[in-house]
């Protein structure tokens, strides 16, 4: 009598054998798939969220769309690129009056900016060291960041307030450094405004991103710069500033375009209907579109901004990578 002996278990196959592969090739394809399933929701909320209204606002652009076709905008009569004409005639009221917001908010965009980097690098270096009292300060200076902009902006209304404002209680009851109670929310003195409230909200999250970027530099250089007989200044320029390169290259485009697209704040500061010094072009193109009811310049003029806001951004980005590429090197 024969037995047969039957094959063990984990055994290779002989040479020359084919094995079926239908289970790997399930897993390299459920891998391969998985990333792609989980961001799905992520790109669907994007695609309705942002993508749709977009393409929409972009079609609206190129049509004449007033307060007449408000209830069917699809009917209203295509004027094909008369908005976006309109909007760069700088020989004409529109022209001029978008050309002097642009420059308006871009000086507007690089007080603000730097000012806020300024503030968050240098209290986060000097958060570095080891005080009573420190995380109580930490807390305290991140407040403005966490607190709602509505109520943060309403409350700086208040104290802007001429006759009865905290601004010019200190200013001229209490320091005597202005003649008479200025206006703060109306004319020239509307910029100032703005921008104090800006980089107060603002300058919290440069702390917090700087002071996140100096956790991850190791203790022993700056130990080792000490011995070497480096100063205070002498290791801020070349130990954490160079440390900190690619966390500024980030935190200084993300404040960019914050403030360059800010709309809440002077919103809620001055209404409506800002100040010719304080316009800034969100407000302006809220004006041109719900204001005096021309959605389709108001659109062309927000395509505008965003391939601006598309060029610098790319423009930034390739310099900041040459420059890490050339530092790195």
């Amino acid at each position: 009598m024969t037995v047969t002996a039957e094959p063990a278990v984990g055994k290779e196959a002989p040479p020359g054998a084919t094995a079926p592969a239908p289970r790997r090739r399930t897993g390299r394809v459920r891998r391969i798939a998985l990333p792609y399933l989980l961001l799905l929701p992520a790109l669907l909320l994007e695609l309705l969220v942002h993508l749709v209204p977009m393409v929409i606002g972009i079609v609206m652009s190129f049509k004449e769309l007033t307060q007449f076709y408000i209830r069917d905008w699809g009917a209203a009569p295509w004027a094909g690129f008369d908005n976006y004409s309109l909007s760069v005639d700088f020989d004409a009221p529109i022209g001029k009056a978008l050309l002097h917001s642009f420059f308006v908010t871009c000086a507007f965009t690089v007080l603000s900016v730097g000012l806020c980097w300024l503030l968050g690098t240098t209290a986060a270096v000097y958060m570095q060291e080891n005080f009573r009292g420190r995380g109580f300060l930490r807390a305290v200076f991140l407040v403005p960041y966490a607190l709602p902009v509505y109520a943060a902006v309403i409350t700086w209304a208040f104290m802007f307030q001429r006759d009865n404002g905290l601004v010019n209680h200190v200013l001229h009851d209490q320091l005597g450094l202005t003649d008479s109670p200025s206006f703060w929310l109306i004319g020239d003195n509307s910029f100032v405004a703005l921008l104090v409230v800006s980089v107060w909200k603002g300058w919290p999250f440069a702390f917090l991103i700087v002071m996140a970027g100096l956790q991850n530099i190791p203790k022993e250089l700056y130990e080792a710069a000490s011995i070497d007989g480096a100063g205070m200044l002498q290791q801020l320029r070349r130990i954490t500033m160079p440390s900190l390169r690619p966390v500024n290259q980030v935190l200084v485009l993300v404040l960019f375009l914050w403030t360059f697209n800010d709309f809440n704040t002077p919103y809620v500061l001055f209404g409506k209907a800002a100040p010719e010094a304080a316009d800034l072009i969100s407000i302006h193109i809220y004006q041109s579109s719900f204001v005096t009811w021309n959605f389709g310049t108001g659109s062309a003029m927000s395509v505008l901004l965003l391939l601006f806001l598309l060029v610098v951004t790319g423009v930034y980005l390739a310099l900041t990578s040459r420059g890490r590429r050339a530092a790195d090197v």
